[in-house]
């Protein structure tokens, strides 16, 4: 009691890491009962055994195998191509000093405050008319452009301060505008591109609305779709449900997880300056 009322704020950060770690608790037990032992015991007790018949109806049901193979492809994609236009534009932005750089930047974040469900016409109907409708190739152009869009905006941001003596030096023994960009400049940004590289593909890992309209077919559909279509069947157990909802969270966390110090040595890095 002494060490809560000493150290509050380190208490309430406790007990929020609590509160959102107990949801997965709760998913990872009920993954791996029976449906007897579910209606029986309830969803708060613990299990008797590893019943894994869930996960293997849940994964043979939706063919899993290729559903993750669609997000990782469209979630990896998507984050490399968003980091690399995203220093391109930034680059030109916050160190090429274009004209009109307080509008362009007004237009990123524009884009970024504009809702996803304005879009799903537009996307659709462009999609469709460029032969691209109910393919993988669609949805990651459409996330390429909204992630760079708030990559630009944040790179910019951090570029603006970038020590001009440095571009200077390099110019001076001969360096290209190329050569400063990718020698000089990605070297010095690369622990904040690299927050933004693990942003962009949990970010979309998650997104549901989009994927949801414009892949359709079976077979090009992600994690998160397969997750939310099944849900409304009515012959799907509570015990199904969660180890559905385990192996849909799973690969993102072992995606943060590999990729953490990463996060948080770009996170420190920004502190820092």
């Amino acid at each position: 009691m002494t060490a809560v009322k000493k150290y509050p704020v380190l208490a309430a950060l406790a007990l929020g890491a609590v509160f959102m770690v107990l949801p997965f608790v709760v998913v990872l037990m009920n993954a791996v009962k029976s449906p007897d032992e579910y209606s029986s015991d309830g969803p708060l007790s613990l299990p008797d055994g590893l019943y894994l018949d869930g996960l293997t109806a849940f994964w043979e049901r939706v063919d899993f195998g290729e559903k993750l193979w669609n997000s990782v492809l469209i979630a990896g994609s998507v984050a490399t191509l968003a980091v690399v236009l995203s220093v391109f534009s930034a680059y030109a932005i916050g160190i090429g000093r274009i004209k009109g750089r307080p509008w362009v930047l007004a237009f990123f974040v524009l884009a970024n405050m504009l809702p996803q469900e304005a879009l799903v016409y537009p996307v659709y109907y462009l999609s469709k008319e460029a032969g691209l409708y109910d393919t993988r190739l669609s949805v990651i152009i459409v996330f390429t452009v909204i992630q760079s869009a708030f990559g630009t905006y944040l790179l910019s941001s951090v570029l603006s301060g970038f020590p001009r003596e440095i571009i200077e030096a390099a110019a001076i023994d001969g360096a290209s505008r190329w050569q400063v960009l990718w020698r000089v400049v990605v070297p010095v940004s690369r622990p904040t591109i690299g927050v933004l590289m693990v942003l962009f593909f949990i970010w979309t890992w998650n997104e549901f609305l989009l994927p949801l309209v414009m892949l359709v077919s079976d077979d090009v559909q992600t994690v998160s779709v397969a997750l939310g279509v099944l849900q409304g069947q009515r012959d799907m157990d509570a015990t199904m449900t969660n180890a559905a909802a385990l192996l849909g969270v799973l690969p993102a966390i072992a995606f943060f997880l590999v990729f953490q110090r990463t996060l948080t040595r770009g996170i420190a890095v920004g502190a820092v300056k």
